[in-house]
């Protein structure tokens, strides 16, 4: 039975699949009003410090506001559920202890909320869809094996960049053909010194909030996905910070092959980006069985001796339920770091930094991130990008200037701060 007979079975049977979703904003909202046309599951609890653009997610979608019910303790919650209304809360930890959800989709954004929010998830027994990808390049390994243990899917989400790229690359590998690079398309230009403010304008425009916006003008959301891909996948890290050439559709075949053939690449077997293909993604690939490369020519996929698979679009949060229902009908992963630790985030300074000064996190005014391979992370002992929000400077550093552990006061209270440590002793070990 496929996934949407699943769900038309979950309808008719009066048992849609219920979930959770925290964080209302951009993808959160479109996540909502995206399963309000689908059968066979509800959103029906969202956690969001402004109640108003919680409530606000449900009535777009079409809840009627009388349906819809502020609540703060889980007994009220759990009563609420029971009755078929909707929830709206402050407190996102509420949510993963609820009996009438079977999964929560974490959308903030914030690698710490992320971290708290799957960990408790987890811990509750219920499926978690991370939106949050700087959350999970950061303590994703030990979350994925903490759900395996109990019982439950630790996923990423359908709709961003690097699912859809894994979607390409496990259609080439189960045909047998040798992936040569996989990888997306940056649309926005590249500004490692960008600021909330100096895209705000534009922000403003898309309806994007600027701190996101910054994240991908400045590089690090590229980096971010790129390093998920390769946790992935297996897909390796050829250069700090990737290549990222210029590139159509059309030269991705030649731009990413080896330099012996003309191209830019020292080894296969890589993830990177281009920047002019987005909202796309691809892989590179290559075949030596002489059939097979005929056919690929008499298909006008090329000359060779590399070709290309492109996917022209993501659909962002809007795939994003396709997750949920993997997960809770047939408990698959669409993404996940099956591969542990492969690629490392790492903190740059965005300018020039001082001692003492507290450094603000993603998308912000004092550092970016570069993605790098995780044995030279840990040999050169850099800080990964997803602990980086809160720390405290405890020397100078240069514009441009890798961070190092040595260089800060981590704030220890954050949960993701003592995953993190948690998963360093795990993978030592």
């Amino acid at each position: 039975m496929g996934l949407y007979e699943q769900l038309i079975e979950r309808e008719r049977s009066g048992n849609p699949v219920a979930i959770g979703l925290v964080g209302a904003g951009q993808m959160g909202s479109g996540l909502v009003s995206q399963v309000a046309l689908m059968r066979g599951m509800r959103v029906m609890a969202i956690a969001d410090l402004a109640l108003d653009r919680a409530r606000h997610a449900f009535t777009a979608a079409g809840v009627a506001d009388d349906q819809i019910v502020e609540v703060s303790a889980p007994d009220i919650a759990d009563e609420v559920l029971r009755s078929g209304r909707r929830i709206i809360t402050r407190q996102a930890q509420l949510l993963p202890h609820l009996a009438g959800l079977e999964a929560i989709v974490e959308a903030t954004g914030v690698p710490d909320i992320g971290a708290q929010i799957a960990w408790a998830t987890i811990l509750g027994r219920k499926h978690i869809v991370l939106l949050n990808v700087e959350a999970d390049v950061t303590v994703g390994p030990l979350l994925k094996r903490m759900a395996d243990a109990a019982g439950v899917v630790y996923t990423g989400a359908a709709g961003d960049e690097p699912a859809a790229t894994l979607e390409l690359w496990n259609f080439a590998r189960t045909l047998g053909l040798e992936v040569i690079c996989a990888g997306k398309g940056k649309n926005n230009p590249l500004d490692r010194s960008a600021t909330p403010e100096t895209v705000a304008a534009r922000a403003h425009e898309v309806g994007a909030s600027p701190k996101m916006l910054c994240s991908f003008v400045d590089g690090t959301k590229t980096m971010v996905e790129m390093a998920a891909l390769a946790n992935a996948t297996g897909l390796t890290i050829e250069k700090r910070g990737l290549h990222g050439p210029e590139a159509s559709v059309a030269d991705l075949p030649r731009i990413f092959s080896l330099r012996s053939q003309g191209g830019i690449l020292e080894q296969t077997g890589v993830v990177d980006y281009a920047i002019g293909v987005a909202p796309g993604v691809f892989v590179v690939f290559t075949s030596k069985q002489p059939v097979v490369i005929d056919e690929l020519r008499y298909l006008q996929m090329g000359d060779g001796p590399n070709w290309v698979l492109y996917r022209p679009y993501h659909l962002t949060s809007l795939e994003t339920p396709l997750s949920v229902a993997r997960a809770v009908l047939q408990h698959e992963a669409t993404i996940a770091p099956t591969c542990g630790l492969v690629a490392e985030v790492i903190t740059v300074a965005k300018r020039a930094l001082r001692a003492g000064e507290q450094i603000d996190g993603i998308g912000g005014h004092t550092v970016y991130g570069l993605v790098d391979r995780a044995e030279v992370a840990r040999c050169e002992r850099l800080l990964p990008l997803g602990l980086a929000q809160g720390a405290i400077l405890k020397r100078d550093v240069a514009k441009g200037e890798t961070i190092r552990y040595d260089d800060v006061v981590l704030d220890e209270s954050q949960t993701i701060v003592q995953l993190r440590r948690l998963q360093d002793r795990l993978l030592a070990a």
